[in-house]
């Protein structure tokens, strides 16, 4: 079912109100402000979406994940990122967050099919860089003091 997603999301990627949405996100790339508010906005969506289907939970950690990325990328504390992945990735959070793009998110029932898809397909393809920022992560919480002390 996940490939499924991942395969739609793909899909959607190509999509020209895909392709309008990326042209969007070099913008907010250079605007710390709109992005906070982008990413402000995206995690509300996340928490606030209440769905049954498998797999849904891992889609909004990753989503979670790259939200905390691109802070600390704004942030200075993280840059091993391509911006390629960056760009791609603000564009599907403001996919995500606009309510008119290609299965309109008011229709009942199928309305956040193409998110999910879209995102999906980001995990699918990111999950490299993701990892990556995990692995900081986990390494930046590590108490480096306490090594060779009993």
């Amino acid at each position: 079912m996940i490939q499924d997603w991942i395969t739609k999301g793909f899909k959607y990627s190509q999509n020209p109100i895909f392709k309008k949405f990326l042209g969007k996100a070099g913008g907010y790339m250079t605007k710390p402000l709109k992005l906070g508010v982008l990413l402000t906005s995206a995690y509300g969506k996340l928490v606030d979406t209440d769905s049954k289907q498998s797999g849904f939970d891992q889609l909004k950690e990753f989503m979670f994940t790259f939200i905390r990325l691109i802070k600390a990328y704004f942030r200075g504390d993280y840059r091993q990122v391509a911006n390629k992945s960056l760009l791609i990735g603000v564009a599907v959070l403001l996919y995500l967050v606009t309510p008119l793009d290609i299965i309109p998110d008011f229709i009942p029932g199928i309305g956040l099919l193409d998110d999910i898809s879209l995102m999906a397909w980001f995990v699918d393809a990111f999950q490299k860089e993701i990892t990556r920022f995990k692995e900081w992560e986990a390494d930046r919480n590590f108490d480096h003091s306490r090594i060779g002390t009993f």
